[in-house]
């Protein structure tokens, strides 16, 4: 019990401190890709995978690990490549995406290194709309690429978005008019999934592309003259974006006193038992994770009651 509390406190201290850990790996060739240590349980060679009839091309087969039955994709095929070779000499890392385990093939695994979501840029204008970057950073003057899983996911097992009647119904003809939902996400897939889950109950939003720009938006309007309450009736935003992640988003709106009351919603496909104790650090109103668009809606609704 005391490694598992003092694991927790050694992650609650990057809290704010805008902070994140990168697992770096490689497909083919040398270019290097890093995805968030948050999200993975392990890293193992790859097992015998068992083949499965009518899968998607991207799914390689599934393997037995730590007494789960575990899909495995091709991230180099998922994210338009040639597939992998040699499929026996490459790993697998196992990580938790809303809500669900994958097991994602590479070549090779490198190293973990920590770094600061300042260093960590959105892809760069001309990439194009159908690349599969969520964010690059340089590291010992190599470009690192960080993949858009959530793209991936949604192109392999597309989840629903649309809210049931029942839930929809719960806020009918209570919709602000003149407040917006603010939504903060570097993916361009949960931007428009949590968007349009939003506009099912009748609401106006304004979406950003990281924690930078919309802490950039609060502050233009405070600067304008106006009360961030009497605009925005609450930000949902994600945790691990470019720039400035949710949580270092959070604590400073907490500690700029024309900002503090903003209600915020955490929103991530980040898993685990770190989470909670990282949320009441912060000081966010409220935590879920992605995607479930009946649970969003339902909070969506609750700061609506609180508002009324």
């Amino acid at each position: 019990m005391s490694s598992i509390l003092d694991s927790v406190n050694q992650r609650t201290q990057m809290v704010g401190q805008n902070r994140l850990e990168l697992l770096l790996f490689k497909l083919r060739g040398r270019q290097v890709y890093g995805i968030n240590v948050f999200k993975v349980r392990e890293v193992l060679q790859c097992p015998e995978l068992t083949q499965l009839p009518q899968r998607h091309a991207v799914v390689r087969g599934v393997a037995h690990i730590r007494g789960q039955t575990i899909s495995v994709m091709d991230l180099s095929l998922a994210t338009g490549g040639p597939p992998l070779e040699n499929i026996h000499n490459c790993f697998v890392i196992i990580a938790e995406y809303n809500r669900a385990v994958q097991g994602f093939l590479v070549s090779s695994v490198e190293r973990i290194v920590n770094m600061n979501w300042g260093d960590i840029h959105p892809p760069p204008k001309g990439s194009g709309r159908d690349h599969y970057l969520t964010a690059v950073t340089e590291i010992d003057k190599q470009l690192v690429e960080i993949i858009d899983v959530e793209k991936i996911l949604a192109e392999i097992t597309p989840a629903s978005d649309i809210v049931s009647q029942e839930v929809i119904q719960k806020s009918a003809g209570r919709e602000p008019q003149d407040k917006i939902v603010l939504i903060a996400d570097d993916s361009s897939v949960a931007r428009n999934q949590i968007k349009r889950t939003v506009e099912q109950l009748g609401m106006k939003v304004v979406t950003k592309k990281d924690g930078r720009e919309a802490l950039d938006f609060l502050k233009d309007l405070v600067d304008e003259g106006k009360r961030v309450n009497d605009e925005i009736l609450l930000l949902i935003s994600d945790i691990e974006m470019p720039e400035m992640d949710g949580y270092t988003l959070t604590a400073e709106i907490r500690g700029n006193e024309s900002l503090k009351d903003l209600w915020v919603l955490l929103h991530t496909s980040l898993s685990g038992v770190f989470n909670q104790a990282m949320v009441q650090k912060v000081g966010a109103n409220d935590f879920i994770p992605k995607f479930n668009p009946d649970e969003l809606a339902s909070s969506v609704q609750k700061r609506l009651e609180l508002d009324q």
